[in-house]
């Protein structure tokens, strides 16, 4: 229209012409172009609703300060998990700098019959240059390495159970719901026959035939941690193998194998991480409580339950030794299960709503 004139003929038979600057544009001058936004993947967009989920994050953060303290805290002291110095028994906590404000300087309130006595083991005893962090129990132990030793136990399990819930429950799933039938009726009365006995008769039963200690409560959550992962992978794996991809697939000829570990799985993962992070704290609160009624670790080990069972028992005369193993578990607990519910929401939105 620059260049030439377009004409056309009116009603009236009348012709007339257009001009170049008959018209003007509305707004800018020159039109910008639409931006072209690259929609983020899934792990991306995942990623993107963790992180605001403060609480998962916030559980995320600790786990991961417990398991740095629990690798490079036992180097930070100058005792040994098992060193006993009988001297130096039932100090309360003495940290360097702290002290000079007044707190965590030494100093305890003994309870008795006639009163309350205030009491400072380091002055008493002469121990001028002697600092326990956590203090020391009845047998003279540092209470700062033996609760991250401990600490060292409980994410030991946090690993097993999900190795455990991923190596076996996961396959085990999977195979059972992908062929159905008489395999599937099979595999389910076995998983609910093992998951009827109840995890502390197991292990009792084992005490029987192997030594008390890690290697038995190892054993005893491989046989029984995986049946809640096995459910969750059969009912994912029932929901989706008669999708149109999973069924294009066996057209082009996929085997079995490629089916269930190559489509379906990485269509389920989600659900199962998020399983798994639940299944940990479970775990570990099993091993702290056989810990704590004497089926867990031997001595001179040691973890989080053995340490709450030792400390229980002058409790009412020290209380300090159980606050470090309790706050320990008990952060180490909440922070699976915040981010448990954190990887929920973030994995599938649509559980949220629910």
């Amino acid at each position: 229209m620059d260049k030439q004139r377009e004409t056309e003929r009116a009603a009236d038979g009348k012709s007339f012409a257009w001009r170049s600057d008959d018209f003007q544009l509305y707004g800018p001058a020159a039109a910008e172009a639409d931006a072209v936004f690259q929609a983020p993947g899934f792990w991306k967009d995942a990623w993107i609703r963790f992180r605001r989920n403060k609480g998962a994050v916030f559980g995320l953060i600790c786990i991961i300060v417990i398991v740095v303290l629990s690798l490079a805290g036992p180097a930070l002291s100058d005792y040994t998990y098992y060193g006993q110095i009988t001297q130096q028994q039932n100090l309360a906590p003495r940290i360097p700098i702290l002290e000079n404000l007044g707190i965590f300087d030494g100093t305890y309130i003994l309870h008795t019959t006639t009163g309350d006595v205030v009491r400072n083991g380091y002055l008493e005893q002469g121990f001028g240059d002697v600092y326990y962090w956590f203090g020391s129990d009845t047998l003279g132990r540092d209470l700062w390495t033996r609760t991250w030793m401990g600490a060292r136990i409980s994410l030991y399990i946090a690993l097993v159970a999900v190795l455990c819930d991923m190596a076996v429950g996961m396959v085990y799933g999977l195979l059972s719901g992908y062929y159905g039938g008489k395999a599937d009726l099979l595999l389910q009365r076995f998983a609910e026959i093992v998951n009827s006995i109840p995890s502390l008769v197991i292990v009792t039963l084992l005490l029987i035939v192997l030594a008390p200690g890690l290697q038995t409560i190892t054993l005893a959550l491989i046989l029984t941690g995986w049946v809640g992962m096995s459910r969750i992978a059969r009912a994912q794996m029932l929901k989706l193998k008669q999708q149109e991809f999973v069924l294009a697939s066996r057209t082009l000829g996929a085997k079995p194998r490629r089916i269930i570990f190559r489509e379906i799985l990485p269509n389920s993962i989600s659900q199962m991480i998020t399983n798994t992070m639940f299944s940990v704290p479970s775990a570990i609160f099993t091993e702290a409580f056989l810990s704590f009624v004497g089926l867990g670790v031997p001595a001179p080990m040691c973890s989080l339950g053995s340490l709450i069972s030792d400390a229980y028992r002058v409790f009412t005369i020290y209380p300090y030794q159980i606050l470090p193993p309790v706050i320990v578990l008990a952060l180490l607990m909440m922070s699976f299960n915040l981010l448990g519910d954190g990887l929920r929401d973030a994995l599938d939105p649509k559980m949220k709503q629910l």
